[in-house]
């Protein structure tokens, strides 16, 4: 096996660890052809047929402007002169800025907005997912049956397998390929997604949920690895902080779809009473389209080319290249420019001649076992190495920065709306209506009852018939020869009360509803049993503004940030943006209004986008290829953990104080901001 495997590797590239691409070409290792290679090469094109460039002239000659060529050609002058003399440029670094002078030459144009689109959605994808249980969380858990508990977990899981997924997505990210995986992590998504919708109890919906958050977990660290490696360095901060605006449309998306669809009750089915398909199932159905339509796109996408270098697959990459190049010149009218790249150095590593070896031995249970094996240590390899003495402090930077971040974003993200609900419930409770001591007799209540308390009243003979009954509770009363049919209640109790000789026909008033009460010769008959809808409180339109408004808000800060990010840096974007933002949360201690909160909640989400965009390039950036999705996604897995603490933190304090958890946030957002001041600025740095 030894001899096999030396072999192997002289017959790759002998001991030279690196391969290349082509023939001839000068000391860099790459090369561009002075003339139009021959057709019998496949490197030209017919559109050059009948061209000749001397008779060719640069239109804006005569107008003082320098030709885009003449200007590529003086930036890598510039970073070659840049360079310390006499020093010597490592296999990586000649590496980054050959694959640099590719992605230029290539230019930005069609492909790259073919591919904005597509990675677009997935992370539209992602957007969606963080919102799809609270929205539907209010019909489900009625259709469900789920106790507090119950609700608890379930919005907890959506964080926790989203943070499983994108550390176990980010990793394979760098092993096996960016596509490959963000197409199995899309279709695990859209498959449990699917399923969940049909779910009947809350064990398969929760477990459903589970595995498609696994899958959704991998789209944000995949998606702007991967297309960063298709940007050159002038356009990729602008293009990445564009990218972060996807995020925004898949919160005004969900917003906008339960709006529209989970009231609409009819919009179900149902198969006798142990298949149910409600409104909101169709919802969680409708959420799962930009995940379906991005792993449709990513069918027409190439893998990235830098991946392929890293892995030595030299052929690959070049044909990617050349894609890239013919697309983008075709369709600014310029057929006729060639792909002129024949040479592409790269690593070649034994890693993968050990994993090809396997291939050829063995079962195919155990070729499967011992690739599967290898790869997960190679991806614990990777992740270990993020701490090595190079990137030590650029990931200790990170990780308090996405951790402060995500604590006081998602935390405040849901001690918004349940602080505003808190507040509809003290105004509602302010007009309740108290009842002491009445006397009703033969009497017929035909009109609904609502937010009152009855105490120590007497009822005979009188009929509760086709009315709603809503927030009211009857104390040490006494109901004798009465009636209740047709009952619909919401949040009503019977506390320590007489109850005789009453019939109570079709109504949902059970067992669980009368507390410490006598029942004396009553009579219950079809009684409506599990659980139902409840019209009047799992649609409150506010909801759904707040979260769409919430969503909107981040257009302002992601257009700022796209537009400024090279101009005035990434690191000032991030710790200016962190440190506006603790003073937007330091403003609402004075906030005591519904209104208040919600104008801070906008100002809030779209300062804070302009930092998440610069903490999401940045991210990319700092680390080499080999472990750029690993670290973005151990990076977005560590935003997840914040997320369940700052959301479980912030929540427990609502409706007991809101000074602790604006304090919370204020001091995460100050740390945070002052360690961002201490990155090193990347705006001129070629990915490593």
């Amino acid at each position: 096996m030894a001899d096999r495997y030396q072999n192997h590797i002289h017959q790759q590239g002998g001991g030279d660890s690196y391969g290349t691409y082509g023939e001839g070409g000068g000391p860099d290792g790459y090369g561009y052809q002075a003339d139009y290679p021959s057709q019998e090469e496949d490197a030209a094109s017919d559109a050059t047929e009948g061209h000749d460039e001397e008779d060719q002239m640069y239109e804006g000659e005569y107008q003082g402007i320098p030709h885009p060529d003449e200007v590529k050609a003086a930036q890598r002058a510039a970073r070659a002169k840049a360079r310390p003399a006499g020093s010597t440029i490592s296999d990586l670094e000649e590496l980054s800025e050959q694959y640099e002078d590719i992605m230029e030459d290539c230019g930005h144009g069609k492909f790259q907005w073919t591919l904005f689109v597509v990675l677009g959605l997935a992370l539209m994808a992602d957007g969606v997912e963080c919102f799809v249980v609270a929205f539907a969380l209010p019909s489900a858990e009625k259709d469900l049956c789920l106790s507090n508990a119950e609700k608890g977990m379930l919005g907890l899981v959506v964080f926790l397998s989203m943070m499983v997924g994108a550390f176990l997505w980010g990793g394979l990210a760098d092993k096996l390929g960016r596509r490959r995986c963000l197409m199995v992590a899309l279709a695990i998504n859209c498959v449990f997604a699917f399923l969940s919708s049909f779910a009947q109890g809350y064990s398969f919906f929760l477990f459903f949920r589970l595995l498609s958050g696994i899958g959704i977990g991998g789209t944000v660290p995949i998606v702007y690895t991967y297309f960063s490696e298709f940007l050159q360095m002038e356009k990729r901060g602008e293009h990445l902080s564009w990218l972060c605006m996807f995020w925004m449309m898949g919160g005004i998306y969900a917003s906008f779809t339960a709006w529209g669809v989970i009231p609409r009750y009819g919009w179900g089915f149902s198969m006798g009473s142990e298949f149910q398909f409600h409104s909101w199932r169709v919802f969680v159905l409708v959420a799962a389209l930009p995940a379906i339509m991005s792993l449709v796109g990513l069918t027409f996408m190439p893998e990235s080319p830098r991946f392929l270098l890293e892995n030595a697959k030299h052929d690959e990459a070049w044909m990617i290249l050349k894609q890239v190049h013919d697309t983008n010149w075709r369709a600014k009218g310029q057929p006729e420019k060639v792909f002129t790249v024949t040479h592409i150095k790269a690593p070649k590593t034994a890693e993968d001649e050990f994993i090809e070896i396997q291939t050829a031995t063995g079962t195919p249970v155990q070729r499967w076992a011992v690739r599967s094996l290898r790869i997960c240590k190679l991806v614990l390899r990777n992740v270990a190495s993020l701490l090595s003495a190079e990137l030590r402090f650029a990931t200790l930077f990170m990780a308090i920065i996405w951790f402060c971040m995500a604590f006081s974003y998602y935390g405040l993200s849901v001690w918004f709306p349940d602080m505003i609900k808190h507040l509809q419930h003290e105004e509602y409770e302010s007009r309740l209506k108290t009842f002491h001591g009445e006397r009703v007799e033969n009497f017929q209540f035909n009109f609904s009852l609502e937010n009152q308390i009855h105490r120590e009243g007497e009822y005979i003979r009188d009929k509760f018939v086709g009315i709603e009954i809503k927030s009211v509770k009857f104390e040490d009363s006494l109901f004798e020869d009465c009636l209740f049919e047709d009952i619909r209640s919401t949040d009503t109790t019977f506390e320590n009360c007489t109850i005789r000789s009453t019939i109570f026909y079709n109504t949902d008033l059970w067992k669980e509803k009368f507390i410490d009460c006598r029942m004396e010769n009553n009579t219950f008959e079809h009684n409506k049993h599990g659980c139902h809808l409840d019209t009047t409180d799992e649609n409150d339109v506010l909801v759904y503004l707040v979260s769409f408004l919430g969503s909107l808000a981040v257009l302002p800060g992601n257009i700022i940030s796209a537009l400024f990010v090279e101009k005035i840096g990434r690191v000032r974007i991030i710790g200016g943006s962190m440190l506006i933002s603790a003073g937007c949360s330091f403003f609402l201690l004075l906030s005591f209004s519904q209104s208040a909160i919600i104008a801070l909640q906008c100002l809030f989400c779209g300062v804070s986008a302009a930092a998440w965009n610069g903490i999401e390039v940045v991210t990319v950036e700092l680390y080499p290829a080999s472990k750029r999705a690993t670290a973005f996604g151990v990076l977005n897995a560590l935003c997840k953990l914040a997320a369940v603490l700052g959301s479980s933190i912030f929540a427990s304090f609502v409706g007991i104080t809101k000074a602790i958890p604006i304090l919370l946030s204020f001091t995460a957002l100050v740390c945070g901001g002052l360690v961002a001041l201490r990155l090193p600025d990347t705006r001129q740095k070629i990915l490593q």
